[in-house]
């Protein structure tokens, strides 16, 4: 199958979907798949390649990136752009579109119509009410209007929209979209988890770390993420526990800022260290030398963060808006709602574990995700629901 993923831009700074896409298509690549992504690409090539480096079927991807060396014009009409699906789509099987709000993605399903190619679409928790109305009033009518006006045809044209769990796919019932949905979650490499650094490895690297270990937030540090919540969080816990560090890894997304006033004002900021995005073998040693994993986010699409964490043996303390109560069913974690006070109540709980209680929440962790969140099969499930796709639909019944 010849399969072309398109996604506005694969800056590792934009967090999840990137990465998912990436991964995803090195995946489907290495069941043996002719696998292209398309983006207009804002970051250089070798920047893409450093974060993703590692990732299995990486080298069996076709990249097809388009850069800004055109003028104003052809920038405004997407021409390179154009140019790149004019390339990868001919002989093309399917379409895979990532995100919503992005007028790459009304060209590629456009360009995928034109050129008889049925196309699904991973909104990546961008259709949740949260995400559409939970911000401003000004983004939500923009959001609204947008939604009406421009995207709609594009959503309902597509061949199936893609849910990364049972929760995403309810909660876009009420926009009545039309095509129907198919329920995928992400998943991790086994390669990259078989053989995580050792536990101590990360905080040694760092000796502003506390000798009692660390809270690890990994992730874009954007409002949404809840990082306000944590540093509030962590303050509650932290004069019991003076040699415990919080540890906050990810790009900036217009969130550091405020965390580390907010930190400062608590008297944390010897106690808080941030660390910017961490890839490749720094993550891994990051989650796995952790106390524990801490993402209390107001919305998540489905975090690779928490399963990455689970897969490392690392106990993890979760929003319920992470959606994924699947981490409590298994004795994984701990689930709270987005309350500095139950935040803090979590850490609490999961710190004063005996290491041997918080290591068999870790193995029952990293044994959920290796039964059923790997790229292997959730890329096999993918390939699937495109076949299926593609299947001519029966007649319907005429009356005589």
């Amino acid at each position: 199958m010849r399969i072309v993923h398109v996604i506005r831009s694969l800056n590792p700074g934009h967090g999840g979907p990137p990465a998912v896409a990436i991964r995803l298509a090195a995946a489907q690549a290495a069941l043996g798949h002719h696998v292209s992504i398309v983006s207009s690409s804002d970051v250089p090539r070798d920047t893409i390649t450093r974060a993703a480096a590692g990732v299995p079927g990486l080298d069996r991807l076709s990249l097809i990136l388009t850069q800004g060396t055109a003028g104003p014009f052809d920038r405004l009409l997407h021409a390179g752009f154009r140019s790149a699906l004019a390339r990868a789509l001919p002989g093309a099987s399917f379409t895979h579109l990532h995100g919503v709000w992005d007028r790459e993605l009304i060209i590629a399903a456009d360009e995928s119509r034109s050129a008889r190619v049925p196309y699904a679409l991973t909104p990546h928790g961008m259709l949740d009410p949260w995400s559409l109305w939970g911000q401003s009033r000004l983004k939500a009518l923009k959001k609204s209007l947008a939604l009406r006006l421009i995207f709609r045809p594009m959503l309902r044209r597509a061949a199936f929209l893609h849910a990364l769990n049972a929760d995403e796919a309810r909660l876009m019932q009420p926009l009545r979209l039309g095509p129907p949905v198919e329920i995928i979650p992400n998943g991790v490499f086994r390669e990259e988890v078989d053989s995580p650094p050792h536990t101590p490895e990360f905080a040694a690297s760092r000796p502003e770390i506390g000798p009692d270990g660390y809270v690890l937030f990994l992730s874009r540090l954007h409002f949404k993420k809840g990082l306000d919540l944590l540093v509030e969080a962590f303050s509650r816990i932290a004069p019991a526990r003076p040699g415990i560090s919080l540890v906050i890894a990810g790009p900036e997304d217009g969130a550091g800022r405020s965390a580390r006033d907010i930190a400062d004002r608590l008297g944390l900021s010897g106690r808080v260290v941030f660390t910017g995005p961490l890839y490749g073998r720094d993550k891994l040693a990051a989650l796995a030398g952790a106390a524990c994993f801490c993402l209390p986010s107001r919305q998540e699409g489905f975090s690779v963060a928490i399963i990455e964490a689970m897969a490392c043996r690392t106990p993890v303390l979760i929003s319920d808006q992470c959606h994924f109560p699947e981490a409590k069913d298994a004795g994984a974690g701990l689930i709270v709602p987005c309350d500095a006070e139950v935040v803090a109540s979590g850490l609490e709980k999961l710190l004063a574990m005996p290491d041997d209680q918080r290591r068999a929440m870790g193995e029952r962790g990293r044994d959920l995700v290796l039964a059923s969140y790997v790229w292997d099969r959730v890329a096999e499930r993918m390939t699937r629901a495109y076949e299926l796709a593609l299947r001519p639909k029966p007649e319907p019944d005429r009356a005589e």
